[in-house]
């Protein structure tokens, strides 16, 4: 099969258009209404994450933060807490910045610059184009995943997204097929197609850009993007101390960097973890024999191993500071956990 020749920008457009009218998605959440807020939570939101989990979530954020004043006006672990299960916790922790930073330097409003909305915490050129984009109809272009991989098989680029010359190549062919006028629908369209068509498993048959797609005339689409190159990750191995006492268990704040920053977690203890208990906290433990099994958790560049401990601490009057509490696990308010700590904490709990 011959390779076939990409359409004019305009036909690819106009494609694109067609198919979003009877295909699109076009009753999520955050498109009624339309707001730079709401559009810019979901955004968010989607980096890295389903929209069909991101959905339940994005509804409780807005019930809890309905507009920009009150997220800046929140308390972080409010935010951490709301975020808690998503990942990738720097996206809450600079949605919080950037809230307050909206409020006192744009009025409580996003800019109407490309460069800077762009400028703004935890938002870069993709998201800045399809906040202004899908809220405004600015005729912004958007690179997301998904309009990365339709793209790159529609016009056979070759190499790795993350390469600086490929994702340059790409930007410039976002750019090109972009129309100024419905720029809103556009983006949107792209983004559903990559997400419900051209996905992994392309459905090529149902693909409106099929008759000049190149990757699918060279015979094998999936062939693109090309994959990142694959690396070892390194496993990382830490001990997690679950000490139970009248309160509840014992928590402690992660730091402001790193891992899970921020965020409540167990207790890690190097070495002995009764002889840890007895230096960090001014108090021994009871070990527990009943523990859970060793826990192993994922992160973008390492493997975390977790080996959690049970105990009883013997003196509870000693550890009550700004970065430690109790928690009551039955209890309905629950402090932002980072997802495998929300695990270990809710398994069976220890015999009195």
């Amino acid at each position: 099969m011959s390779a076939a020749d990409p359409a004019p920008a305009e036909d690819f457009a106009t494609a694109v258009l067609d198919w979003f009218e009877r295909h699109g998605r076009h009753d999520l959440p955050w498109q009624h209404p339309a707001t730079p807020y709401r559009v810019w939570i979901s955004e968010v939101m989607l980096q890295q994450t389903q929209v069909s989990t991101v959905i339940p979530y994005f509804e409780r954020f807005l019930a809890r933060f309905p507009d920009v004043e009150s997220l800046a006006a929140a308390d972080r672990d409010d935010v951490l807490a709301h975020w808690a299960g998503l990942g990738y916790y720097a996206r809450a922790r600079n949605l919080h910045r950037c809230a307050r930073m909206l409020v006192s330097q744009h009025n409580g409003e996003f800019p109407h610059a490309l460069d800077d909305v762009a400028a703004l915490p935890g938002i870069g050129r993709s998201t800045a184009g399809a906040i202004l984009s899908l809220s405004r109809n600015a005729p912004h272009a958007i690179l997301d995943g998904n309009v990365k991989r339709v793209l790159a098989r529609y016009y056979a680029v070759p190499g790795w997204p993350g390469q600086t010359a490929v994702a340059r190549r790409l930007w410039t062919l976002s750019e090109a097929v972009t129309p100024r006028r419905r720029a809103r629908d556009f983006n949107q369209a792209m983004m559903d197609l990559g997400a419900t068509v051209c996905n992994r498993q392309p459905q090529c048959q149902r693909c409106p850009l099929r008759s000049d797609c190149r990757g699918l005339a060279e015979g094998d689409p999936t062939v693109y993007p090309g994959r990142r190159p694959r690396r070892q990750k390194p496993l990382r191995q830490t001990t997690m101390l679950i000490i139970h006492g009248h309160g509840g268990i014992l928590l402690e704040r992660r730091p402001d960097t790193g891992i899970w920053a921020g965020l409540w977690s167990l207790p890690e203890a190097t070495g002995d973890p009764e002889t840890w208990a007895r230096e960090q906290l001014g108090a021994g433990i009871q070990l527990l024999e009943e523990s859970p099994a060793t826990l192993r958790h994922e992160f973008t560049h390492f493997s975390l191993e977790i080996q959690p401990v049970r105990g009883r601490l013997m003196d509870e009057t000693v550890v009550a500071d700004n970065d430690r509490l109790w928690y009551d696990p039955l209890s309905d308010e629950a402090p932002g956990l980072p997802a495998p700590v929300h695990r270990l904490i809710h398994q069976k709990e220890p015999s009195e």
